[in-house]
């Protein structure tokens, strides 16, 4: 099983493929939609990683696919640039998935 990268950053994609890890660098939420809808379907990828960037233009299609589908995993990552997170985006994950507020 195999590793999969959707980056919207050229050095990310590098600092993958020295790993190991194809992958594609995109920047639109339509190729985010076309190229994840791809990579789910393929057989031997178990683990798609995504640029925090590329989720944040489709996060409802992102947490959908988390959510309700078992393989594969979809881990969303910093680029080069580091964690765009905000303080409270773990909180706020796991409220709009179950519905409790921590």
């Amino acid at each position: 099983m195999k590793f999969f990268l959707i980056s919207d950053n050229v050095d990310t994609m590098v600092g993958m493929r020295m790993a190991g890890i194809e992958g594609i660098v995109i920047h639109n939420d339509d190729e985010v939609k076309s190229e994840l809808s791809k990579a789910i379907e393929r057989e031997d990828v178990a683990v798609i990683l995504i640029t925090e960037h590329l989720v944040s233009l489709c996060p409802d299609l992102v947490y959908d696919l988390k959510l309700n589908r078992k393989k594969p995993l979809i881990v969303e990552i910093p680029d080069r640039h580091g964690n765009g997170r905000t303080a409270d985006s773990i909180s706020k994950y796991v409220q709009e998935a179950i519905g409790v507020k921590l």
